[in-house]
């Protein structure tokens, strides 16, 4: 954050004006009710002295004036650039989607044997932990991301697949649509398609997480409310494009692009080059739409490789703080922007050690790009951060002799792999699809020693990738030798850190995680009921209105009374 300012500073400009304000008055208090005194000797003293109490008072008065023009100016830095007015705010929301205290722990490890670094060296966000959320939903003690975003964005409990709906299955306002009611600019940046669960909590509203095809109209402006969004970089354009198209994966021929940018006024780009265009945000023209990817990015691990057509989270990041910065520059409200780390997630699905410790590093690198973007902005902001739930039942170890427990792991495993075991799965499948020949070898040379690092893998595991060529086969070579555990492939109901800069005490110690959804709404000072209460009426009228549009039809080509006998 950036430094405070002296303590009781303004109160000492405040107190040296009325203090200065007051001598002058009681001067002129005292110039205009002296009595005469007709002696010469006196007369010429008195005129000397009201002369000089005069020119005192007159010099006061010019020093009253000043302050007043400085204060007048305080829109204005030391060094010429300009300050926020006050009260002007932004917030920050970053979810590590999938990330429990586990993760955290299996990376800082990893990057000490990585880097050489001593043991209390540790990760940025490991320096801003403040306190733990519970993550249930309303209907299982294990949540899912569409129920802990919704706990977030609207502050709420409610069943696992409802993105902003509550049980009754009515809609809740969510904290970014209350944002961008009250005039604040608003960001949506993920490395997953942009129509998942996390994000769609904010700028959507839909029964089940499945419907990602509303969900991304929606998100374009075809909502409720309207447009909400101002910027959105992610994945997910199959879900933006007609079906007629080959990366399509829409049930529609509607061109969600299209819509956007003809009835919206979306800007929209689809590759690294013209991302590169914007120039890390001083050349964004608002509302603008990225999406970099078909649907997922990459895994950090991979996409490094793939650098010219993906951006990182960093940089998704980085140039949406500056886009929304500059956008706002004016403005007397702030923005609005929430940054998911999502493919930690993924890698705690495939239960991919190595993608883990990269996609979590990946999101502590952008954690600290915030912060400094905190330290040189003139807003008051403040950074949270935290998980939807842990997912993979991680352990940092794991029992391979039955008879008794080594008391090890291994990052140097983690350390050797270059591709995960998502890509490795993707490379076996083309290979086998083009019909080539001497699989086991390609398995064995080309994927598990050259991509895992692996040199001793056995007969019984190669066969076991040839009988299940998937994923799984691959991360489990990788956790056996780091003597990493995993009890699951879905998620688990383990508490998750939360992480805060100044600003975000409330959130100190253990929380349900519906309060990290309501501090969110109170720090911006937000009425997310009204929203609320304005989506349930317009729903209401827009149900009855369908429901008017559809009786006489159903009317008209029901059959008369009595048919049912004569046939």
């Amino acid at each position: 954050m950036s430094p405070n300012p002296p303590l009781f500073a303004s109160d000492r400009r405040s107190s040296s004006s009325h203090s200065e304000e007051r001598a002058a008055a009681e001067d002129t208090a005292l110039l205009g009710n002296q009595r005469k005194d007709n002696s010469s000797p006196q007369q010429k003293s008195r005129f000397w002295r009201e002369i000089g109490l005069f020119a005192w008072a007159l010099i006061a008065t010019a020093a009253v004036i000043v302050l007043a023009v400085y204060s007048q100016h305080q829109g204005s830095s030391g060094d010429g650039k300009k300050t926020s007015p006050k009260g002007k705010k932004n917030l920050i929301f970053m979810v590590s989607d999938g990330m429990g205290p586990a993760s955290l722990s299996m990376t800082r490890s990893f990057r000490q044997f990585q880097s050489g670094l001593p043991i209390d060296d540790v990760l940025v966000l490991d320096q801003h932990f403040i306190g733990s959320s519970r993550t249930r939903s309303s209907n299982s003690l294990v949540t899912d991301s569409a129920a802990g975003a919704t706990a977030f964005s609207c502050g709420m409990k409610s069943y696992n697949g409802a993105i902003s709906k509550l049980p009754d299955h009515s809609s809740c306002g969510t904290v970014l649509e209350a944002a961008k009611r009250a005039g604040y600019m608003t960001g949506l940046v993920v490395t997953t398609s942009i129509t998942d669960a996390t994000p769609a909590c904010f700028a959507s509203h839909v029964d089940t997480r499945a419907e990602e095809d509303l969900i991304a109209q929606q998100e374009v402006g075809e909502h409720p409310l309207g447009r909400m969004v101002d910027l959105i970089f992610g994945g997910g354009r199959c879900h933006f494009l007609p079906n007629t198209t080959s990366e399509s994966c829409r049930g529609d021929g509607r061109d969600i692009t299209k819509l956007a940018r003809e009835k919206y006024g979306w800007n929209y780009i689809d590759n690294r080059k013209d991302f590169d265009g914007i120039r890390s945000g001083s050349a964004v023209k608002l509302p603008l739409l990225g999406l970099f990817a078909r649907y997922n990015f990459p895994y950090e691990l991979d996409r490094r490789n793939m650098n010219d057509i993906y951006p990182s989270l960093d940089e998704m990041a980085r140039t949406a703080l500056n886009a929304l910065e500059a956008a706002t520059q004016d403005s007397d409200k702030g923005f609005f922007l929430m940054i998911e780390g999502s493919r930690i997630d993924h890698a705690g699905h495939g239960n991919d050690p190595a993608a883990q410790v990269n996609e979590v590093l990946a999101y502590d690198k952008a954690f600290a790009s915030v912060l400094e973007f905190l330290d040189r902005s003139k807003t008051e902001s403040v950074l949270v951060s935290t998980s939807d739930h842990e997912t993979g039942g991680l352990s940092i170890a794991r029992q391979l002799d039955p008879t008794y427990p080594e008391y090890l792991w291994y990052p140097e495993v983690l350390n050797n792999v270059s591709s995960t075991a998502e890509h490795s799965a993707r490379r076996l499948a083309s290979y086998v699809a083009a019909g080539s020949k001497n699989v086991e070898s390609f398995i064995r040379k080309e994927l598990v020693k050259k991509g895992l690092g692996i040199k001793d893998a056995t007969d019984a595991e190669i066969k076991t990738i040839i009988a299940a060529p998937n994923s799984y086969s691959f991360a489990s070579m990788i956790s056996r030798r780091a003597q990493i555990g995993w009890s699951t492939h879905g998620h688990s109901a383990v508490d998750v850190n939360i992480y805060g800069t100044a600003g975000s005490e409330r959130l100190n110690g253990n929380h349900e995680n519906t309060e990290v959804g309501k501090f969110l709404r109170d720090y911006l000072d937000l009425n997310v009921d009204a929203i609320t209460k304005e989506l349930n009426e317009k729903e209401k009228a827009k149900s009855a209105s369908t429901e008017e549009t559809i009786r006489p039809l159903v009317e008209m080509h029901s059959m008369p009374d009595g048919i049912d006998d004569e046939l």
